[in-house]
């Protein structure tokens, strides 16, 4: 009897010694088997973001402080002009009202909108405003001058902010234009800055400008 109780006795020693060991696997096993989702889960959140942020260091995007002041909604937004060619486009957008108004006074408007894959350097009414009155009246007024003008500004291929980093291109007026910069900085001939870049329109990349350009 004795040795019988004796050997209970030690069974059930063993088995409460062997008992946590046996949860611990358990428990370890567990959560090894949760561990795996887990991690899962978040390789694919991680792959996931990476996906957006490749996007947005493609540089399709409009850029630069101008861009703020641009509809959001309607044939004036960025979606809107991406679907009209570059004069028709220009018209929606209010910033734009003098440099149309001179496109078609020069009887430029069927030339840019029938012109494929072009750049526009497009000045903002507040850089036609730093030209005096009277001399921006009679550039207005004088169509060949205007023209001259006008033409200047427009690059015969459409170029990428990458392009302007460090750039020289011939213009429809015949004359060169250099571009400088990077990021969402730039400067056209060094005295017109680049206010709002990258602007698509169904025939042309335009860059709205804060300064008038003048041939050579």
């Amino acid at each position: 009897m004795n040795s019988m109780k004796i050997r209970r006795t030690a069974i059930a020693v063993a088995a409460a010694a062997l008992l946590p060991f046996s949860l611990a696997a358990c428990s370890d096993s567990g959560s090894d088997t949760k561990a795996t989702p887990s991690t899962a889960a978040e390789d694919a959140a991680k792959t996931g973001e990476s996906t957006p942020a490749g996007d947005t260091t493609t540089g399709d995007q409009p850029f630069g402080p101008a861009c703020a002041g641009v509809p959001e909604e309607g044939a004036g937004s960025f979606d809107g002009m991406a679907k009209d060619p570059v004069a028709t486009a220009a018209s929606n957008n209010p910033a734009l009202s003098t440099l149309v108004t001179a496109v078609k006074q020069a009887g430029l408007v069927d030339t840019l909108n029938n012109a494929k894959d072009i750049t526009v350097f497009a000045p903002t009414n507040d850089a036609f405003a730093k030209i005096p009155k009277a001399d921006l009246d009679k550039v207005l007024a004088d169509k060949a001058t205007l023209t001259k003008i006008l033409t200047y500004h427009v690059v015969g291929q459409k170029l990428t902010p990458k392009q302007l980093e460090s750039g020289s291109f011939e213009t429809l007026q015949k004359g060169m234009v250099t571009t400088t910069g990077s990021g969402e900085s730039y400067k056209v001939n060094d005295t017109a800055n680049v206010v709002c870049g990258n602007v698509r329109t169904a025939n042309a990349n335009v860059y709205i400008i804060d300064t008038v350009l003048m041939p050579k």
